[in-house]
């Protein structure tokens, strides 16, 4: 199973986040808890844990500081922050960190679940290969964050215009939030705000609603192989697909492009 951490020392949120993951994935994953972020490396280190959703404010170590020692010693391990809009400066110090994503308190439980499935996705298939650093990991430049912050030079219109034509144009590949925040020369951390700010949705939710809705369309050929559909939509496994294809619609493919010839 997969190896999946919590460290939040808020108790109730904590307890609220492990019922949520429980529900959704407990036949996937084996969930530990942790209180802080001193208690959350103790246990990375004994059980080998391959994702890790951390709080960024905890007392002692916080939730940076545990990733950039987890970090230290893997590039794999799947890291998602749990943050608030007002941490993001203290956040920017997690530019070489390489997390998965971002979560911004109070969250969606439906994002939540649309990245957690992405990090069970990425840590079964990085089970048993070897380390793949990205390009340019960790050199995402802050200009586009002080040109935004200095006098507001790039309007959120403009900059939500330049989002979307990257999300049209390349949905159906491999893309990632780093890969978009460098491309727009933007610390993956602030990114991630404006990309919130933008959207009302952090980038792992809003690149697989847009794939779903893609995948629609194409459900409306009956012609057109499921399995094929999944690929041009950018998911080179059919059962991931489908997955989250229901995650969003409650059906699977098959039984959505049924409702469509039943309803016509």
């Amino acid at each position: 199973m997969i190896r999946l951490l919590i460290a939040d020392d808020e108790v109730i949120e904590r307890k609220v986040l492990y019922r949520t993951l429980e529900k959704h994935i407990g036949d996937q994953c084996r969930i530990f808890q942790a209180e802080n972020g001193r208690e959350a490396l103790k246990i990375y280190e004994e059980e080998a844990v391959q994702i890790a959703i951390l709080d960024i404010e905890m007392p002692g170590i916080n939730g940076i500081e545990a990733a950039q020692a987890i970090r230290e010693k893997d590039k794999d391990c799947c890291i998602i922050f749990l943050t608030a809009y007002d941490e993001f400066s203290y956040a920017k110090k997690a530019i070489t960190v390489r997390a998965l994503d971002y979560l911004l308190k109070p969250y969606d439980e439906q994002e939540l679940m649309l990245v957690v499935d992405e990090a069970i996705r990425t840590a079964s298939e990085r089970r048993g290969k070897g380390s793949q650093e990205a390009p340019g990991s960790g050199a995402a430049l802050e200009s586009g964050q002080e040109e935004l912050e200095d006098g507001g030079q790039i309007r959120l219109s403009k900059v939500a215009e330049i989002i979307s034509r990257y999300i049209c144009e390349n949905y159906m590949y491999d893309i990632s939030m780093q890969d978009l925040a460098r491309t727009m020369n933007y610390s993956e951390a602030y990114f991630c705000k404006l990309f919130k700010q933008c959207f009302n949705k952090n980038f792992t939710a809003y690149l697989t609603e847009y794939r779903v809705e893609q995948a629609k369309k194409m459900l409306e050929e009956p012609t057109v192989n499921v399995k094929d559909i999944g690929k041009a939509v950018g998911y080179t496994d059919s059962n991931y697909f489908a997955k989250v294809f229901k995650r969003i619609t409650g059906q699977s493919p098959t039984e959505y492009r049924l409702c469509i010839f039943q309803n016509t």
